[in-house]
């Protein structure tokens, strides 16, 4: 054998090495921002070595399988799908939920939901809960295992949703404890069963301004679910609607928590305090200062409202 067909075989063999620095190449014309870490994240699911022994063992040679593998995992991410797809999980709350394009990926600033929730209800062993969107269930299911004797429901209007969501729940062993419905907003709820009975209702509703959905980067617009996403025309209607439900719901001092996107707290509040079932709302912000949260506390009776606004 000649040495330059030697060579050609020697190149071709796909280490580790060529194979996470092609993935990374691929990744950067892409348009990904941590071409490397992506990389070597990927190649940890597909092949189940950690980054940092993928520098130690470099040379190894990759199976037809797991090169392929590989292969489709780097398209799907250089199609600009979330690497929260294509690795099939998201981190909240210190725990790892399973995600799919049927659900909204986890973010951080939820995780203000799950603590005023809490919070609230620390001193209410056998509080009711419900999560409305719950989506992927993480909402539902780290409020079910902060509160072990909370009672929560977890809403979903999409079907396929709410599958993920009870994966979830079996996964982290809450699933006996919380009871999915499927249905628009607190429409699966028996009224005459529950009405002023709910401690606390959290939401982290889409709030995505119908015009601005085609600004949003590409992993948002294109492949999260615009059912979790488009808030109307101006990113509020979810949010208007479950103003007016919940106080059929919640009880007296009961709470709605509602998540809203930048800039909107001001103007949530003020709708919460003019339909007048809430008092002064309060808002939560994240670690960015953005006000993130609304805190919609029932008051005893509207009539009480209604009559110091005449």
């Amino acid at each position: 054998m000649s040495r330059v067909s030697r060579g050609t075989v020697a190149a071709a063999i796909p280490t580790i090495r060529i194979v996470v620095d092609e993935a990374e190449r691929r990744l950067a014309a892409a348009g990904i921002e941590q071409p490397a870490l992506e990389a070597a994240w990927l190649l940890e699911h597909a092949v189940g070595i950690s980054p940092l022994m993928q520098r130690v063992h470099a040379g190894r040679e990759l199976t037809v399988t797991e090169s392929e593998c590989m292969r489709i995992l780097v398209s799907r991410r250089a199609r600009r799908e979330p690497l929260q797809y294509v690795l099939g999980t998201q981190e909240f709350c210190g725990k790892a939920f399973q995600v799919t394009p049927a659900v909204l990926i986890p973010r951080p600033e939820s995780v203000l939901l799950v603590a005023e929730a809490v919070r609230r209800c620390a001193n209410l062993p056998a509080a009711t809960v419900v999560d409305v969107g719950t989506g992927s269930g993480c909402l539902a299911v780290s409020v079910a295992l902060a509160l072990p004797e909370a009672r929560v429901f977890a809403i979903d209007l999409s079907a396929e949703a709410l599958l993920v969501a009870r994966r979830n729940m079996v996964q982290h062993g809450c699933d006996a404890r919380i009871d999915c419905r499927e249905g628009d907003l607190l429409a699966p709820l028996d009224e005459a069963e529950w009405l002023q009975k709910i401690d606390v209702i959290v939401s982290n509703p889409p709030y995505i301004a119908d015009g601005e959905m085609s600004t949003l980067q590409p992993e948002v617009g294109g492949f999260e679910p615009r059912l979790a996403l488009a808030g109307g025309p101006d990113g509020m209607e979810v949010h208007r609607r479950l103003l007016q439900q919940a106080p059929t719901y919640l009880r007296s001092g009961g709470a709605l928590l509602m998540e809203v996107g930048l800039g909107q707290a001001a103007a949530v509040c003020r709708v919460a305090e003019e339909g007048g079932w809430f008092r002064a709302a309060t808002v939560l912000h994240d670690d960015a200062g953005i006000g993130r949260v609304v805190c919609c506390e029932k008051r005893e009776s509207r009539r009480e409202t209604l009559s110091s606004n005449s």
